[in-house]
Protein backbone atom coordinates (compact mmCIF):
# COMPACT_ATOMS: atom_id res chain seq x y z
CA UNK A 1 0.00 0.00 0.00
CA UNK A 2 1.25 3.50 -0.78
CA UNK A 3 2.59 5.44 2.22
CA UNK A 4 0.11 8.13 1.16
CA UNK A 5 -2.94 5.88 1.40
CA UNK A 6 -5.55 6.82 3.99
CA UNK A 7 -3.82 10.04 4.98
CA UNK A 8 -4.28 13.75 4.45
CA UNK A 9 -1.28 13.58 2.17
CA UNK A 10 -3.16 11.17 -0.08
CA UNK A 11 -5.78 13.85 -0.62
CA UNK A 12 -3.09 16.43 -1.28
CA UNK A 13 -1.37 14.14 -3.80
CA UNK A 14 -4.70 13.60 -5.55
CA UNK A 15 -5.33 17.34 -5.64
CA UNK A 16 -1.85 17.95 -7.05
CA UNK A 17 -2.32 15.44 -9.85
CA UNK A 18 -5.87 16.59 -10.62
CA UNK A 19 -4.82 20.24 -10.72
CA UNK A 20 -1.81 19.48 -12.90
CA UNK A 21 -3.98 17.64 -15.42
CA UNK A 22 -6.43 20.53 -15.52
CA UNK A 23 -3.59 22.99 -16.14
CA UNK A 24 -2.18 20.87 -18.94
CA UNK A 25 -5.60 20.40 -20.54
CA UNK A 26 -6.22 24.15 -20.47
CA UNK A 27 -2.82 24.90 -22.02
CA UNK A 28 -2.91 22.10 -24.58
CA UNK A 29 -3.17 22.36 -28.34
CA UNK A 30 -4.77 19.30 -29.98
CA UNK A 31 -3.05 19.88 -33.32
CA UNK A 32 0.33 20.24 -31.66
CA UNK A 33 -0.42 17.20 -29.51
CA UNK A 34 -0.77 14.97 -32.54
CA UNK A 35 2.43 16.37 -34.08
CA UNK A 36 4.32 15.77 -30.84
CA UNK A 37 2.91 12.29 -30.45
CA UNK A 38 4.05 11.32 -33.94
CA UNK A 39 7.47 12.92 -33.49
CA UNK A 40 8.09 11.08 -30.21
CA UNK A 41 6.44 7.88 -31.50
CA UNK A 42 4.42 7.96 -28.31
CA UNK A 43 1.70 5.41 -27.63
CA UNK A 44 0.45 7.70 -24.87
CA UNK A 45 -1.76 10.63 -25.86
CA UNK A 46 -0.41 14.15 -25.41
CA UNK A 47 -1.93 17.45 -24.40
CA UNK A 48 0.18 19.43 -26.85
CA UNK A 49 2.08 21.54 -24.31
CA UNK A 50 5.67 22.59 -25.05
CA UNK A 51 8.50 21.53 -22.75
CA UNK A 52 9.15 24.99 -21.20
CA UNK A 53 5.48 25.36 -20.34
CA UNK A 54 5.29 21.80 -19.00
CA UNK A 55 8.14 22.61 -16.65
CA UNK A 56 6.61 25.89 -15.53
CA UNK A 57 3.16 24.39 -14.92
CA UNK A 58 4.58 21.34 -13.13
CA UNK A 59 6.71 23.40 -10.76
CA UNK A 60 3.86 25.84 -10.06
CA UNK A 61 1.50 22.97 -9.26
CA UNK A 62 4.10 21.34 -7.03
CA UNK A 63 4.73 24.56 -5.10
CA UNK A 64 1.01 24.78 -4.39
CA UNK A 65 1.28 21.51 -2.42
CA UNK A 66 4.38 21.94 -0.21
CA UNK A 67 3.42 19.09 2.11
CA UNK A 68 4.24 16.55 -0.60
CA UNK A 69 7.90 17.48 -0.83
CA UNK A 70 8.95 17.83 2.80
CA UNK A 71 10.25 14.30 3.33
CA UNK A 72 11.91 11.91 0.90
CA UNK A 73 9.37 9.10 1.22
CA UNK A 74 6.37 11.31 0.43
CA UNK A 75 8.31 13.03 -2.38
CA UNK A 76 9.15 9.73 -4.04
CA UNK A 77 5.73 8.21 -3.48
CA UNK A 78 4.00 11.20 -5.07
CA UNK A 79 6.30 11.13 -8.09
CA UNK A 80 5.83 7.39 -8.56
CA UNK A 81 2.07 7.85 -8.32
CA UNK A 82 2.03 10.55 -10.99
CA UNK A 83 4.36 8.55 -13.25
CA UNK A 84 2.53 5.24 -12.93
CA UNK A 85 -0.93 6.80 -13.31
CA UNK A 86 0.05 9.16 -16.13
CA UNK A 87 -2.65 9.48 -18.77
CA UNK A 88 -0.65 11.78 -21.05
CA UNK A 89 3.06 11.92 -21.81
CA UNK A 90 3.45 15.43 -20.40
CA UNK A 91 2.49 14.07 -16.96
CA UNK A 92 5.60 11.90 -17.01
CA UNK A 93 7.72 14.83 -18.07
CA UNK A 94 6.16 16.74 -15.16
CA UNK A 95 7.68 14.18 -12.79
CA UNK A 96 11.11 14.96 -14.22
CA UNK A 97 10.44 18.69 -14.00
CA UNK A 98 9.64 18.40 -10.29
CA UNK A 99 12.83 16.39 -9.75
CA UNK A 100 14.80 19.25 -11.35
CA UNK A 101 13.03 21.90 -9.28
CA UNK A 102 14.53 23.59 -6.24
CA UNK A 103 11.87 22.07 -4.01
CA UNK A 104 13.47 18.67 -4.70
CA UNK A 105 17.01 19.70 -3.81
CA UNK A 106 17.07 17.75 -0.56
CA UNK A 107 15.88 14.53 -2.20
CA UNK A 108 16.92 14.38 -5.84
CA UNK A 109 20.59 13.64 -5.14
CA UNK A 110 20.01 10.95 -2.51
CA UNK A 111 21.69 7.64 -3.21
CA UNK A 112 18.36 5.94 -2.52
CA UNK A 113 16.75 7.93 -5.34
CA UNK A 114 18.62 5.80 -7.89
CA UNK A 115 15.93 3.13 -7.46
CA UNK A 116 13.29 5.64 -8.54
CA UNK A 117 15.35 6.80 -11.49
CA UNK A 118 16.02 3.27 -12.64
CA UNK A 119 12.28 2.64 -12.67
CA UNK A 120 11.74 5.77 -14.77
CA UNK A 121 14.39 4.63 -17.24
CA UNK A 122 12.99 1.13 -17.59
CA UNK A 123 9.43 2.34 -18.10
CA UNK A 124 10.18 5.57 -20.00
CA UNK A 125 11.88 3.74 -22.88
CA UNK A 126 12.45 6.71 -25.19
CA UNK A 127 15.07 9.41 -25.50
CA UNK A 128 13.06 12.39 -24.23
CA UNK A 129 12.22 10.80 -20.89
CA UNK A 130 15.47 8.87 -20.58
CA UNK A 131 17.72 11.85 -21.25
CA UNK A 132 15.91 13.99 -18.69
CA UNK A 133 16.03 11.16 -16.14
CA UNK A 134 19.76 10.86 -16.77
CA UNK A 135 20.20 14.42 -15.49
CA UNK A 136 18.72 13.22 -12.19
CA UNK A 137 21.05 10.23 -12.16
CA UNK A 138 23.92 12.66 -12.53
CA UNK A 139 22.77 14.56 -9.45
CA UNK A 140 23.15 11.39 -7.41
CA UNK A 141 26.60 10.72 -8.81
CA UNK A 142 27.80 14.22 -7.94
CA UNK A 143 26.75 13.80 -4.32
CA UNK A 144 27.65 10.13 -4.02
CA UNK A 145 30.63 9.08 -6.17
CA UNK A 146 30.17 5.53 -4.91
CA UNK A 147 27.10 5.37 -7.17
CA UNK A 148 29.60 4.80 -9.97
CA UNK A 149 29.54 1.10 -9.16
CA UNK A 150 25.84 0.97 -9.96
CA UNK A 151 26.39 2.86 -13.19
CA UNK A 152 29.08 0.41 -14.26
CA UNK A 153 26.46 -2.30 -13.88
CA UNK A 154 23.96 -0.22 -15.83
CA UNK A 155 26.52 0.16 -18.64
CA UNK A 156 26.26 -3.59 -19.24
CA UNK A 157 22.50 -3.89 -18.77
CA UNK A 158 20.43 -5.57 -21.52
CA UNK A 159 18.18 -2.48 -21.61
CA UNK A 160 19.67 0.01 -24.06
CA UNK A 161 18.04 2.96 -22.28
CA UNK A 162 19.65 2.03 -18.98
CA UNK A 163 22.98 1.80 -20.80
CA UNK A 164 22.41 5.15 -22.48
CA UNK A 165 21.79 6.75 -19.10
CA UNK A 166 25.05 5.38 -17.71
CA UNK A 167 26.87 6.99 -20.64
CA UNK A 168 25.25 10.45 -20.60
CA UNK A 169 24.56 10.98 -16.89
CA UNK A 170 27.72 13.09 -16.50
CA UNK A 171 26.76 15.69 -19.09
CA UNK A 172 27.65 19.19 -17.87
CA UNK A 173 29.66 17.86 -14.95
CA UNK A 174 32.72 19.61 -16.42
CA UNK A 175 35.75 19.30 -14.14
CA UNK A 176 33.76 17.11 -11.76
CA UNK A 177 33.47 14.38 -14.38
CA UNK A 178 34.64 10.98 -13.20
CA UNK A 179 36.90 10.15 -16.13
CA UNK A 180 37.54 6.57 -15.06
CA UNK A 181 33.80 5.96 -14.98
CA UNK A 182 33.26 7.72 -18.30
CA UNK A 183 35.96 5.60 -19.88
CA UNK A 184 34.54 2.34 -18.56
CA UNK A 185 30.93 2.98 -19.54
CA UNK A 186 32.01 3.97 -23.05
CA UNK A 187 34.35 1.00 -23.45
CA UNK A 188 31.53 -1.32 -22.38
CA UNK A 189 29.42 -0.01 -25.26
CA UNK A 190 31.84 1.03 -28.00
CA UNK A 191 30.99 -1.96 -30.18
CA UNK A 192 27.23 -1.56 -29.82
CA UNK A 193 25.57 -0.84 -33.17
CA UNK A 194 22.46 0.73 -31.67
CA UNK A 195 22.10 4.35 -32.86
CA UNK A 196 21.06 5.73 -29.48
CA UNK A 197 24.15 4.21 -27.84
CA UNK A 198 26.60 5.40 -30.49
CA UNK A 199 25.05 8.87 -30.36
CA UNK A 200 25.26 8.90 -26.56
CA UNK A 201 28.97 8.06 -26.62
CA UNK A 202 29.67 10.90 -29.02
CA UNK A 203 27.51 13.30 -27.03
CA UNK A 204 29.25 12.48 -23.73
CA UNK A 205 32.68 12.99 -25.28
CA UNK A 206 31.68 16.17 -27.11
CA UNK A 207 30.31 17.62 -23.89
CA UNK A 208 33.49 16.87 -21.94
CA UNK A 209 35.60 18.29 -24.80
CA UNK A 210 34.40 21.73 -23.70
CA UNK A 211 36.32 21.13 -20.46
CA UNK A 212 39.34 19.15 -21.69
CA UNK A 213 39.64 18.87 -25.48
CA UNK A 214 43.10 17.31 -25.20
CA UNK A 215 41.74 14.43 -23.15
CA UNK A 216 38.93 13.80 -25.64
CA UNK A 217 41.26 13.83 -28.65
CA UNK A 218 43.56 11.36 -26.92
CA UNK A 219 40.62 9.16 -25.92
CA UNK A 220 39.36 8.97 -29.49
CA UNK A 221 42.84 8.14 -30.75
CA UNK A 222 43.18 5.35 -28.17
CA UNK A 223 39.83 3.85 -29.17
CA UNK A 224 39.90 3.09 -32.91
CA UNK A 225 36.85 0.84 -32.51
CA UNK A 226 34.56 3.77 -31.78
CA UNK A 227 31.85 3.99 -34.43
CA UNK A 228 32.17 6.72 -37.08
CA UNK A 229 29.11 8.40 -35.55
CA UNK A 230 30.64 8.45 -32.07
CA UNK A 231 33.96 9.76 -33.38
CA UNK A 232 32.32 12.44 -35.49
CA UNK A 233 30.17 13.66 -32.60
CA UNK A 234 33.09 13.59 -30.15
CA UNK A 235 35.31 15.71 -32.37
CA UNK A 236 32.58 17.94 -33.76
CA UNK A 237 33.85 21.18 -32.23
CA UNK A 238 37.56 20.33 -31.99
Amino acid sequence: MSPLAGTRLAEEAGAFIHGLRADFAAAGDPARAEQQRRYLKSEMPMYGVGVPQVRALAVAAARAHPGLWVDAVTWETTLRLLWDQAEHREERFAVLSVIRARLSTAHAGRLQSLDLYERLLRTGQWWDLVDETSHAVGLVLLEHPEAGGTLLSWARDPDLWVRRSAIICQLQHKDRTDLDLLTEVIEANQHDREFFIRKAIGWALRDYARTDPTWVRAFVERHPDLSPLSRREALKHL
